[in-house]
């Protein structure tokens, strides 16, 4: 609670978490099927038709209702970001403190393999994977896991560096503590902070990769909705059905600056060196 009343008193932290959490109602609604229509019938003979009050965003190609599509596609999106960053959250995680804590040779040989994969785009790498495994969303998952879990990785090897060589981690094993208990108890949980923040930037990042892949035709498949997918259907309707390409690419783009909003907030709460010193 006491988290949630800072986000609300930060100014950008109420805009992002208004966003944020506007979209997870959303993405639930659309996960459960409670949609004004059925986001897959076609109603051929309503194809195209204009934003009005039978259809708030008007209709497809197909004459599938826009904005029920839209909500099942923020569920969709959602739903392979969440899993995405948090297979890149636990595997970035155990990777970081694992450098961290054995050194040496592990840490360059890990690291390495880190540089590596940060040396490639995000997106060109989530294509390799997904072109080489398959197009679908569960390929989609993993691809955009294995994107982010070298930033996640080097998030957490840093500061662990640093707490390894405290004088409470010294203490811990003057005492007998083995190292999983000092890996867990001194240096996982003094990570939750910058972790949290890095959580809530990633979901973001994870969005937009999402979008590229659907877009491209290699996320999400049809008949199934997703936002990038949605835009892609879009390409060749963009003068006379222009409502298709603007509430998806809308809906990214606030989705994406509402998780930035939050991420920046929760930097500003959880980093005593981010806070503003009172004029």
């Amino acid at each position: 609670m006491r988290i949630l009343r800072a986000i609300f008193a930060h100014g950008s932290g109420r805009i992002g978490g208004i966003i944020v959490g506007a979209y997870l109602v959303v993405a639930i609604l659309g996960l459960l099927g409670l949609t004004p229509h059925n986001p897959i019938t076609q109603y051929r003979i309503d194809r195209l038709h204009a934003p009005g009050a039978a259809y708030w965003m008007g209709t497809d190609l197909f004459g599938r209702d826009v904005a029920s599509r839209l909500m099942a596609g923020i569920g969709q999106s959602f739903t392979v970001a969440f899993f995405s960053v948090a297979f890149a959250a636990l595997a970035g995680t155990v990777l970081g403190l694992a450098a961290a804590w054995l050194g040496r040779r592990w840490d360059g040989v890990l690291m390495r393999i880190m540089d590596v994969l940060l040396a490639f785009p995000a997106i060109l790498l989530a294509l390799l994977i997904v072109t080489v495994a398959g197009p679908g969303t569960w390929t989609s998952v993993v691809a955009i896991g294995i994107v982010y879990t070298p930033i996640f990785t080097r998030v957490v090897r840093g500061p662990a560096l640093s707490l390894k060589a405290r004088e409470f981690v010294d203490a811990a094993r003057t005492f007998g503590s083995s190292s999983s208990y000092i890996v867990t108890r001194h240096l996982l949980l003094n990570l939750v902070a910058p972790l949290t923040v890095q959580v809530t930037l990633a979901l973001a990042w994870a969005l937009l990769t999402e979008a590229g892949l659907s877009f491209l035709g290699l996320g999400t498949q049809p008949p199934a909705a997703s936002l990038g997918l949605m835009l892609s259907e879009s390409r060749n309707l963009m003068e006379t059905a222009p409502w298709l390409m603007i509430f998806p690419g809308l809906t990214i783009m606030i989705s994406i600056l509402g998780f930035n909003l939050l991420g920046d907030a929760l930097r500003d709460i959880l980093d005593p060196k981010m806070r503003r010193a009172p004029a």
